[in-house]
């Protein structure tokens, strides 16, 4: 596990290779200017190296960086992100059982908000509904801890702006029209590439902690994912970026989420709800759709015709209204 503050010495010295990449650098150079040890640049030089990064070193010339990592790593994150809050604090796991469990054990320090949790993999991912989500290396799996000031009822629409913040993301980086599908997935071609969960922690009628977790096949093998998804209740397809012609470093794409998501956080946070529904009824796949869903009250089938204030799907069904807060939607038809 690494943090985005806990690695200062490492830090100092990549940052120092990563600005003087056009040139070696020797190991006393280095010593002298970031006050740190040979002994100590050659182990950080070293654990760079095991990160991912290409650093070359030339007897009597010193070290060059050649390459950066691929790896989502917390200071990568950091790094001239432009956010005041969300990400400005980050952890990195090579392999974790589910980034949701750990960041909702995090979630009870009020300290840490905006902190976002990354793994390369996770051994047991949540999906909604207590599902399990398949999440390889190649895919971009995440949860962020939130302290909300907005009132609870606002709550239910925030998977509706977390997945607009993503929609939007998707369209700015790889110009590309991903489609909402209610109440937090995104698909490309009627195929998942996204979903969302998120937990909210009430006390004494305020929120005390909500925590978004987020799935996106960045590069995945679609295959492998179908092949054990096939069979489970409402699969509808597997999609990746990686089929985009238009390649990008995954810490980029994180990046540009965490600044989306803080706008429509704080669109969220003034009350600014018709906003964020109308962007999200633009891109909806759902409205329109003849849908069934199945819920705590049974199955409902009817038309989906809008969504309201606080995010909650409304259906019509023989000219009676149903207004839907959670469940799970299989489109049927236009």
């Amino acid at each position: 596990m690494y943090n985005s503050f806990d690695n200062p010495g490492l830090v100092k010295v990549l940052t120092f290779l990563q600005t003087h990449n056009t040139e070696y650098l020797s190991g006393q150079d280095l010593s002298d200017v970031l006050r740190i040890s040979r002994v100590a640049i050659w182990k950080h030089i070293k654990k760079i190296q095991e990160l991912g990064y290409t650093v070359e070193s030339k007897q009597k010339l010193g070290y060059k960086l050649i390459s950066n990592s691929d790896l989502l790593l917390p200071w990568e994150i950091t790094s001239e992100l432009k956010t005041e809050i969300i990400g400005q604090q980050a952890y990195y796991f090579d392999s974790i059982e589910s980034t949701q469990t750990q960041a909702l054990k995090m979630a009870k320090d009020g300290e840490r908000n905006g902190v976002i949790i990354v793994a390369e993999k996770q051994t047991g991912g949540k999906g909604r509904s207590g599902r399990k989500w398949i999440s390889p290396k190649g895919g971009l799996w995440f949860s962020i801890i939130l302290h909300p000031k907005f009132d609870i009822s606002i709550t239910t629409l925030f998977p509706i702006a977390s997945a607009l913040a993503l929609s939007i993301t998707l369209e700015k980086i790889f110009n590309i029209s991903p489609e909402l599908k209610w109440p937090n997935d995104l698909t490309i071609k009627g195929k998942k590439i996204a979903g969302m969960l998120v937990d909210v922690s009430l006390e004494s009628n305020k929120i005390e902690n909500l925590v978004l977790g987020v799935g996106i096949n960045f590069d995945v093998n679609v295959k492998e994912i179908e092949k054990s998804l096939k069979g489970t209740p409402n699969f509808y397809g597997v999609a990746s970026l990686g089929e985009q012609k238009k390649k990008i470093k995954p810490v980029k794409l994180i990046q540009r989420f965490l600044v989306e998501l803080e706008k429509t956080y704080k669109l969220l946070e003034n009350r600014q709800t018709s906003k964020i529904i109308s962007e999200w009824i633009k891109r909806s796949s759902t409205i329109g759709k003849t849908v069934e869903l199945n819920t705590i009250n049974g199955n409902i089938k009817g038309k989906a015709v809008k969504i309201d204030n606080d995010g909650a799907l409304v259906i019509s069904e023989n000219k009676k209204n149903h207004r839907i807060i959670a469940g799970d939607i299989i489109h049927l038809s236009k």
